[in-house]
């Protein structure tokens, strides 16, 4: 599994309106998870624990478009999220793997 810290090229992903789904929001708020923190990691190309071919993917849906996935752990019991950026870049969703 990839470490967070390895991010590929810099870039900075539009973003589009954020919203969350309320399994996400009860997430971040047990676990005093900043938000804020997640969208620049997702924004700046730090794809966190997306493998190697995922990440690729991302980079290149960043520069040519695309839908764009992050995972995140953010509980030490190993609870992950999900950061998806839509293809036209109007949405950004934060999302735990069990909602999609």
């Amino acid at each position: 599994m990839p470490d967070s810290s390895q991010q590929s090229n810099p870039v900075s992903l539009p973003l589009g309106k954020i919203v969350a789904t309320q399994n996400a929001l009860n997430s971040f708020k047990d676990n005093h998870v900043l938000i804020l923190d997640l969208l620049r990691r997702h924004q700046s190309g730090d794809w966190g624990l997306v493998h190697e071919e995922g990440r690729a993917a991302n980079n290149e849906a960043a520069r040519l478009g695309g839908a764009i996935i992050s995972s995140y752990e953010i509980e030490l019991n190993g609870q992950i999220v999900w950061l998806i950026t839509e293809a036209d870049r109007s949405v950004t969703t934060l999302l735990l793997p069990d909602d999609y």
